[in-house]
C-alpha cells in the first residue's frame, strides 16, 4: 500500500488529471460483477490525496471530475448495450451515451472533492496527510452528492458507493441509509491512508468505530431475524410464491413468431408442482405467482378499440387462468393505453396487473419513476427533428403513475410494488402510510449487458436493509432472487438460464429507523459531519 502511495505521488504533479481519471476507473472495479472492493478502498483513498494536493479549489473540483468521469465511464459500461437492441441507432452511439453520462455525473464527484478541499483548508493543500476534519469533510460531502444525484433531473441513482458493502458491511444502511453508509466507505478509505502513513492510532480509532457501527447493525438484524423465526414457529405464515425467469432475450421479445414460444417458455414453467408425486394439482396451496415485468404483449383490461387486440382481453386472460391453481393470484407486468375524449391512443403506462384464478382484474401499479430515452422522450419535437427517438420500441412515450403504492391482496400480503429502474432510488420504494409486508420487483435486465444485472441485484439488496422488508425480483433473464430482510439471497436464478423459485416469501422486520423516518438521516448525519469537521478546525487554529 505505501509503493502504491509512494509511485502515485510521483506521478501527480506532472498528470494530475490522467491519474484521478484513471483512478475513477479502477474505482468501479469494487461493483458488482467484479467485486474488487479492496480496489475502490485504494483509489478513494488515492483520490483524497489527490485533491488535498489541489492549490486552488478549481483544481480540486477538476480532479474529482476526471475522477468521476473514469468512475461512471467503467461502472455504467452495461449502457452501451442497451443502443444494440434498437435497430434505428449505430451501436457505436451507446457509447457515445455512456461517455456523455459520465460527462456529466462526475459532476457529482466534483462538488465532493470541492466539499471536501474546502472544509480541509489551504493548510492542507501542500501536505500529502488526511486530517480529521477533511476526512470528515469528504465523507459528508459525497453522501450529500449521492442524495443530489438521485433527484436532480428526475435523478439517476445508479450505484452508490456502498453497493461495494453489501451485505454485511451494508448494515449501517439500516440507520444512515444508501447515502449515509456510502460514508462509511469514505472513513475506510481514510483509515487505510493513516495505515500507509504509519499514524497506527488514528487508524485503529477509525477501524474501531466502523466494527461498532456495523456490528450494532448486524446485532439488531439478528435480533429481528430471531424474532421472525420465533414468530415462524408460532405458527405465523408468509405467502407461497412462484416466481418465474422464462430467460427470454431482449432480441427475442415479442416481435413476429417470438411471441407465441415465449409465452410458451412462462406457461411451462409456471403450472404448479405437485407437494408429493401422488399428489393432485388441487392438493397445492394457492399461490402467489410472480412473472417479470412487460411478460405479456396482450392488453389485458377490456374498452379499447377493436384495432389494439391481436387476442381479445378475454382470451388474454383465460389462457393465463389455465395455469392457475385455484385461488391462486398471479402479479405480471402488461401495458395500459391511455387515450384522449376522441379515441386516440396517446400515452402508456408500465403497470403490474393483478388477476385472480377467476379471470378478474385486481389493483393495478403504474412504474412512477421512468427512464428517460428509454420509456419516454425528453423535448420530443426537437429530438425527432434530429432522428433521434426511444430506445425502446414504439410511438407512444410511458406516462408515469402516482408513485409507490402498496397493494392489498386479501389471503395472500400487503405487497410494495416497484418496476425495474424504480428499485434503486433509496427511500422513495414504499408507501410510508399502508406498509406493504414485501416489494415485489419486476424488471427486464435483458437490456443490461453482463454488469447491470448484477449491480441492479446489489441496489435491490440495499433497498431490503434500509426497510426491513424482503424484496423479490422476477425478470426475463436473470438474476431473479428471492432477498430477506437482511439482504440476504435465499433463493436465486443466475443470469440467462430458464428457471422458477417456488418458496414462501420471508418474513418482514419491524420498520426501521431508515424506514421511519427516511433520507432526512442521511442528510442529518452528513451535516453533522461537515460541522464537526469546521468545528475541529477551527478549534486547532
Amino acid at each position: 500500500m505505501t509503493v502504491f502511495f509512494q509511485r502515485l505521488a510521483h506521478h501527480v504533479d506532472r498528470r494530475p488529471h490522467l491519474v484521478a481519471l484513471i483512478l475513477g476507473l479502477i474505482s468501479a472495479t469494487g461493483f458488482a460483477p467484479l467485486h474488487i472492493w479492496p480496489l475502490s478502498l485504494a483509489t478513494f483513498a488515492a483520490w483524497m490525496l489527490l485533491v488535498l494536493r489541489a492549490p486552488q479549489w478549481r483544481r480540486a473540483a477538476s480532479l474529482g471530475w476526471a475522477f468521476g468521469v473514469g468512475h461512471f465511464l467503467l461502472g455504467l459500461n452495461w449502457i452501451a448495450t442497451a443502443f444494440t437492441y434498437q435497430a434505428a441507432m449505430p451501436a457505436w452511439l451507446g457509447w457515445l451515451a455512456v461517455l456523455l453520462l459520465a460527462l456529466y455525473l462526475a459532476v457529482y464527484p466534483a462538488l465532493a472533492a470541492l466539499g471536501g478541499w474546502l472544509i480541509a483548508g489551504p493548510a492542507n493543500t501542500k501536505v500529502r496527510l488526511l486530517t480529521l476534519p477533511a476526512l470528515l469533510g469528504f465523507a459528508g460531502a459525497w453522501t450529500i452528492s449521492e442524495w443530489l444525484r438521485s433527484w436532480v433531473f428526475t435523478g439517476f441513482a445508479w450505484n452508490p458507493l456502498s453497493a461495494i458493502t453489501v451485505p454485511y458491511a451494508a448494515a449501517p444502511a439500516r440507520f444512515l441509509g444508501t447515502y449515509g453508509t456510502s460514508a462509511l466507505v469514505i472513513f475506510a478509505a481514510g483509515a487505510l491512508i493513516w495505515l500507509a502513513a504509519r499514524r497506527y492510532k488514528a487508524a485503529a480509532i477509525t477501524a474501531a468505530l466502523l466494527a461498532l457501527i456495523t456490528g450494532g447493525a448486524l446485532i439488531t438484524q439478528g435480533m429481528e431475524s430471531a424474532d421472525a423465526a420465533i414468530r415462524k414457529k408460532g405458527g405465523a405464515t408468509t405467502p407461497l410464491v412462484t416466481l418465474v425467469q422464462p430467460n427470454i432475450g431482449q432480441a427475442d421479445k415479442w416481435e413476429g413468431d417470438h411471441a407465441a414460444a415465449n409465452f410458451g417458455k412462462l406457461a411451462r414453467l409456471t403450472p404448479p408442482k405437485p407437494t408429493t408425486p401422488f399428489a393432485a394439482a388441487t392438493d397445492n396451496p394457492p399461490r402467489l405467482i410472480l412473472w417479470p415485468e412487460a411478460a405479456i404483449p396482450d392488453y389485458l383490461e377490456r374498452g379499447y378499440p377493436d384495432y389494439f387486440y391481436d387476442r381479445s382481453p378475454d382470451d388474454a386472460r383465460q389462457r393465463l387462468t389455465a395455469l392457475m391453481n385455484p385461488h391462486d393470484v398471479m402479479l405480471l407486468g402488461a401495458l395500459k393505453l391511455e387515450f384522449d375524449q376522441h379515441g386516440q391512443a396517446v400515452g402508456a403506462r408500465n403497470s403490474v396487473m393483478t388477476l385472480h384464478d377467476d379471470g378478474t382484474l385486481g389493483p393495478r401499479y403504474d412504474k412512477a419513476h421512468l427512464v428517460p430515452y428509454g420509456e419516454y422522450l425528453p423535448m420530443r419535437p426537437l429530438l425527432s427533428l434530429l432522428g433521434l427517438s426511444r430506445l425502446a420500441p414504439g410511438d407512444l412515450d410511458f406516462w408515469a403513475g402516482p408513485g409507490a403504492r402498496t397493494i392489498d391482496i386479501a389471503n395472500f400480503a400487503k405487497i410494495g410494488l416497484q418496476i425495474c429502474y424504480e428499485i434503486i432510488f433509496s427511500g422513495q420504494v414504499t408507501d410510508p402510510d399502508h406498509r406493504p409486508e414485501f416489494i415485489f420487483n419486476p424488471s427486464n435486465d435483458a437490456w443490461f449487458g453482463a454488469w447491470g444485472p448484477p449491480q441492479h441485484l446489489a441496489q435491490a439488496r440495499l433497498r431490503a436493509i434500509e426497510e426491513g422488508l424482503p424484496v423479490l425480483r422476477s425478470t426475463p433473464t436473470g438474476i431473479s432472487a428471492i432477498i430477506d430482510a437482511s439482504g440476504h439471497i435465499l433463493h436465486a436464478v443466475p443470469m440467462h438460464r430458464a428457471g422458477r423459485i417456488d418458496a414462501h416469501v420471508p418474513p418482514a422486520y419491524a420498520p426501521t429507523l431508515f424506514a421511519r423516518m427516511g433520507n432526512i438521516l442521511p442528510l442529518l448525519w452528513a451535516s453533522l459531519l461537515i460541522i464537526a469537521a469546521i468545528a475541529i478546525r477551527f478549534r486547532r487554529r
